[in-house]
């Protein structure tokens, strides 16, 4: 009677516990990688050998009609505690009074310095030819680099990036500031789950992406890698592609330390968090082909394993009710469905406990879950006809 199941529901049963297991890997190995790594950090004896790196470092930041976030986020930017640094604001054509802004603080920190992109320039990314300005510009071997819109965790976070630069490479996080709504709470959803991936993805020895709200590299690095000269022709990829493009096991360290954070104002609306979703999507064909692989590993899991809980539901004898024999797939799959939300909203949470953010709720998990991998699956397939220098 246990094995009086039909050729489909075994077959189900199979690629739904196949699905599992390797849906469990993923959450396991990467996903909960970046809160292990906080866990044995804080469990790690401090140690007084260990002196503090303390190289020079160039903070680079572009404002196109920055002014009013200039207002606010330029001085937490100058006032950092570390001893050699420098800031460098590259104005990217704006029409409004960023560049009168940044002249009051010019004549207040002799740290601060500005460049402009020459009027006329025509380019795929602006945002790419200002970013290698301001490395032509830097005169310290670290660039540092960050949005007119971000704000530091606190004036320590030069000092946590550069705790991390053993390497040629330091992937930083930069969480959204915390607002009520369902937009708010989508656009921190996805970055916590972006963030976990990128960064736990580094930490087991494959690093793919980085994002240019916080991220640094060595100077060097930049130029004898060509730069962005690979990477004009697309109109976004300045952080995520040039990432892509160098980082190795070898050369990327990680920086998790809650002080070397950046926040960020997210989008308010629907629309303008779609138009910037899509821009960051738009440049994942460039990526190198072990990363499309190991990109299209979890939603491929991950459909696939709702597939074959709704198609053993489908299938499954539900006639039978006098004989629990019958019930057996539907119930298996109830029970992995459960086990994997339960896994994945522990995980996620856990996570951002350790990382001071604010957690989700299973039905959140579950809905952005379902819904996220749509959303995307729609933006790479339908293309998107307007054009972003930035």
């Amino acid at each position: 009677m246990v094995f009086n199941f039909s050729v489909v529901e075994w077959t189900l049963l199979g690629a739904l516990a196949l699905l599992f297991v390797l849906q469990v890997y993923w959450y396991s190995r990467y996903m909960a990688a970046p809160a292990r790594r906080i866990r044995k950090d804080r469990k790690a004896p401090i140690t007084n050998d260990q002196s503090p790196i303390s190289e020079g470092v160039s903070v680079i930041l572009c404002a196109h009609n920055e002014s009013e976030n200039l207002s606010h986020y330029l001085q937490a930017l100058l006032t950092q505690d570390y001893p050699t640094y420098e800031v460098i604001v590259v104005d990217d054509g704006s029409e409004d009074s960023t560049r009168e802004v940044v002249e009051r603080y010019l004549t207040q920190d002799p740290r601060l310095h500005m460049t402009f992109i020459p009027s006329g320039a025509r380019v795929g990314s602006t945002k790419k030819l200002a970013l290698t300005l301001g490395a032509k510009a830097a005169q310290y071997d670290w660039l540092l680099l960050t949005d007119a819109d971000c704000r530091p965790e606190s004036n320590h976070w030069i000092s946590a990036m550069m705790a991390q630069a053993t390497k040629d490479i330091v992937l930083g996080f930069s969480p959204y500031f915390y607002e009520k709504g369902h937009v708010n709470r989508l656009v921190r959803f996805d970055t916590l789950f972006n963030g976990l991936h990128y960064l736990g993805a580094a930490l087991c020895g494959h690093p793919y992406m980085g994002v240019g709200r916080n991220l640094a590299y060595r100077k060097a690095l930049f130029f004898e890698s060509g730069g962005f000269t690979h990477l004009m022709t697309n109109r976004a990829g300045d952080d995520d592609l040039f990432v892509n493009h160098v980082a190795t096991k070898a050369n990327t360290t990680v920086a998790l330390d809650r002080e070397s954070y950046v926040w960020s104002l997210a989008k308010t609306s629907l629309r303008t968090w779609l138009q910037q979703k899509r821009r960051h999507l738009s440049v994942s064909p460039a990526y190198r082909a072990g990363t499309k692989w190991r990109l299209l590993f979890e939603p491929l899991t991950r459909g696939l394993f709702y597939a074959a809980v709704i198609a053993i539901f489908v299938f499954g004898r539900w006639p039978e009710w006098r004989s629990i024999l019958p019930l057996i797939p539907v119930m298996a799959a109830i029970t992995l469905f459960f086990v994997r939300w339960i896994l994945q909203t522990a995980v996620l949470n856990t996570s951002a406990r350790r990382m001071g953010l604010h957690g989700f709720s299973m039905g959140t998990v579950l809905w952005f879950d379902i819904v996220l991998p749509l959303v995307n699956l729609w933006m790479l397939v339908v293309p998107n006809r307007k054009t972003n220098k930035w």
